[in-house]
Formats: structure tokens, sequence, C-alpha cells
């Protein structure tokens, strides 16, 4: 019984233990929570760089020049809309003849085409009608003069007369423009009509094959002549390089195929809308076509500035091309130089080439790049 008692008092005890430590707040470690630290590791400047020796790179200062900006666009060859004439056919019907092609060059008044023409037809017809009405009517108002003047008919029988004669020539001529604009000839009756080129030039678009059919106005044109004596050359300028371009000035025209050949382009208009992707505005040039401006053709296009501005020039030596950019090496004491990137210009005389923006006129360079960045990679 003792025993019994023994047994149930260590089980309460043991319980009241465990309900005690369950009500008891655990206290979190902050140091074991937070996350461990990120090694960070402090990298020197690549464009700095140490030499055992700094005489052995001679040291050029950059001289100063002026000279007025320039903006180098490309651009791609149009033509003149101006110069470009549509070839239609007034008359409907199958062409049956086409005697030139997609490229060819004509002559003012050359045959282009035959139409056999349905419209052609109907309108002899109409124009042999009236011309035989004209001398019907003709012949009775002359015998209603003899009539009336013998008194056997009235004054306005001899007035109905003269106005059918009047009608009847109305519509002699009526009928006869309408065979002139058809292109047709009143004196050689027939269902083909002619289609001539209405200016001379390059057919630059052909919408028509042989057996193929036209509906006059109503169709895509059959040809377009482009006269390619004066051609348009349109460049794409950015909005923050608009400033450089002004109206009535010239651009110089640079082709890829004539390496030696620079031509003259008349700035002619100013696009007012810029491209919404892009932001660029179109720069019409133009100019007379020597011969040898194709259309779609490439072009480069230099606009000059009008105000002269002070660049700096070192030797091209000292310019250093690396990961497509130009890189001058400048010292910064004793045996350190610093490679600072530039904007390179044009070459000039004395093989020196122009730095646009990086550096300005008398500060030191070295004078070859390549030779200390050579010996920095070694």
């Amino acid at each position: 019984m003792n025993r019994r008692i023994f047994v149930e008092a260590l089980l309460c005890a043991g319980s009241i233990v465990m309900l005690t430590n369950c009500g008891a707040k655990v206290q979190a470690d902050p140091k074991a929570e937070a996350p461990p630290p990120v090694p960070v590791e402090q990298v020197s400047d690549v464009n700095l760089v140490k030499v055992d020796d700094p005489k052995k790179f001679p040291i050029v200062t950059a001289t100063s020049f002026s000279a007025a900006p320039e903006l180098s666009v490309t651009g791609t060859v149009n033509p003149d809309v101006s110069r470009q004439v549509p070839v239609i056919s007034l008359a409907s019907g199958r062409i049956v003849q086409v005697y030139t092609r997609l490229g060819d060059s004509v002559q003012k008044g050359q045959l282009l085409m035959k139409v056999q023409s349905a419209d052609i037809s109907q309108a002899y017809s109409d124009y042999r009608q009236a011309v035989a009405d004209e001398v019907l009517s003709k012949a009775q108002y002359e015998r209603s003069k003899v009539l009336f003047d013998k008194g056997a008919i009235a004054q306005k029988d001899l007035e109905v007369a003269k106005d059918t004669e009047d009608k009847a020539v109305v519509t002699v001529e009526t009928t006869l423009e309408h065979l002139k604009v058809l292109g047709a000839d009143p004196a050689h009756p027939t269902a083909l009509v002619d289609v001539f080129a209405p200016i001379s030039g390059v057919i630059t678009d052909q919408q028509v094959t042989a057996a193929a059919g036209t509906q006059g106005l109503a169709s895509p044109n059959p040809f377009t002549i482009s006269d390619l004596s004066h051609v348009w050359i349109m460049c794409d300028v950015y909005e923050n390089d608009l400033a450089q371009v002004h109206l009535g000035e010239f651009a110089d025209i640079h082709l890829a195929g004539y390496p030696g050949l620079v031509l003259k382009g008349h700035i002619g208009n100013i696009g007012p809308v810029l491209d919404p992707s892009l932001h660029t505005a179109k720069v019409r040039l133009e100019l007379p076509n020597p011969g040898m401006l194709r259309l779609g053709m490439f072009v480069t296009a230099t606009f000059h500035g009008l105000r002269r501005q002070e660049y700096a020039s070192v030797p091209s030596s000292a310019v250093l091309h690396l990961h497509d950019r130009d890189w001058v090496y400048v010292p910064v004491g004793g045996p350190r130089f610093r490679r600072v990137g530039v904007v390179g210009g044009d070459m000039l005389p004395d093989d020196r080439q122009a730095i646009n923006s990086g550096i300005l006129p008398g500060q030191p360079v070295v004078a070859n790049a390549l030779i200390l960045q050579n010996t920095v990679e070694q």
C-alpha cells in the first residue's frame, strides 16, 4: 500500500515538472539566426597600370587644332517622287503585247504595250454613228432651207432642222474626243490601243504581263517610269544630332563602291516627325545623278557644322583600339599610367589622329599605346 502511494506521488511530481518546462519561453540566439557575412573582395582599378621602367615609354603632348564638327550618317538612294510618272491605260481590256520590262530604260513616246479593248470598239461605233447622223442632219437642213425659201414649210420646221444639225456636230466632236482620250486613232479603226511612255526614264515598277487584264483607272498602274537624272538620298539623323543639320546646306556623299568619289547633296527637307521607336528624323538630300547612283544603294552622308571647335590631336600610335573602343595611356605620376577611353576622330596629316573627346589639348599621353599594352599583358 505504501509502495503504491509512493509511485503515484512520483508520477505527479514528474507531470508538474513537464508542465512547468512547457510554459517557459525559450530565448533565441540572434547570432545563430543571422546569415553568414558575405565576403567582399577589393578589386584594383583595371585601367591603372604600373611598370618597372617608365622611361621606356616616351611621352608626347596632345596638340590643338580647330575644325568644324562633322556628323556622318547612312542613307539610301531613292527616286525623286516629283520625277516619277505612272503609265496608265484608260481603256479596259486584255493586254496583247508588252514591249518593255522592269528595269528597262525607255524614251518619251516609246511603245510600251498594246491593249485589246471593247471600250475602243464601242467608241469607234459611236463615232461612226455620230458622223453618219451629222451627214444626214446636214442634208436635211439644206433641204429644209430650200423648202422654206419656196414657202413649203414653216419657220419652226427650219429651226428644228438647224437644231438637229447642231446637235449632230456636237455629238461628233464628243465621240471624237472620247477616242482620243482612250488613245485611239480615228483614222485607223481597230480594237487595239497603243500605250506609250509619257517621259524618258527607267521602269521602276511593273504590274502587268502579257495576256493580263487591265481595268483602266480602277486597276494598279501597269508601269511606273522614274527619271533618275536627279535622285533623293534619305538619311536617318538622331534627335540629338539634328542641331548640326540645316536646310539649304550641302553634305558630302561617299559611295562604298567608289572610294575616291565625293558627291554634294543639297539638304532639301528635314522631316517634321520623328520615328517613335528610334527617335530619328528623315533628312532628304537632293542631287543630280552622275550615273552610278542606283535605287536602294547605301551611302554615307557627312554633314559639316557651321562653327569651328578646338580638338586635341595625338600621333596615331598613341591610340589603342581595344574592345571596339579607343584608348590612350595618360601618366599619373611615377611608374603608373592610366588607360583613358577616348572618341577618335578623323586621320590628320603627319600620321596624327583627331580626338573628339576624352582628353584635352596639352595633356600628356604615351606615344605608343600598343607597346605599353603588350608590356602590361606580359
